[in-house]
């Protein structure tokens, strides 16, 4: 696993790949936390939290979580490493670009998230 400032690198370089558009409204940005987030939904710390969009009333954000990465994708050389990596902050912006939109309905990535997870805790 690279270590946490090559991380950082890479997930610039998946920034920057992004129209400039999609950080409209993201008023704190891409955050890289050191944290390990495991979800509150894992039932033996399987379920890591890659990365999370929040709204807030201090501003929109993308928070990305090398201990998670680490954890789950140690074994990966840096480019697939880097292609995790822009699942990720991808799969966040989508929920940031729906928000802005008003898009919460049946076919949201908010939905889709939320039938993923039924299905994870049913053993699926």
């Amino acid at each position: 696993m690279v270590d946490i400032d090559r991380f950082f690198e890479l997930l610039q370089e998946v920034c920057d790949e992004l129209p400039d558009d999609f950080f409209h409204e993201l008023h704190q940005g891409v955050l890289l936390s050191e944290a390990l987030k495991i979800s509150p939904y894992a039932r033996s710390e399987d379920l890591y939290i890659m990365g999370e969009y929040r709204r807030a009333y201090y501003g929109n954000q993308i928070t990305i979580y090398y201990g998670s990465f680490a954890r789950a994708y140690a074994h990966l050389d840096e480019d697939a490493l880097k292609d995790r990596i822009r699942e990720v902050v991808r799969h966040e912006f989508r929920h940031h670009m729906e928000h802005l939109s008003g898009m919460y309905g049946a076919d949201s990535l908010e939905r889709e998230d939320q039938l993923q997870m039924r299905r994870y805790l049913r053993g699926e």
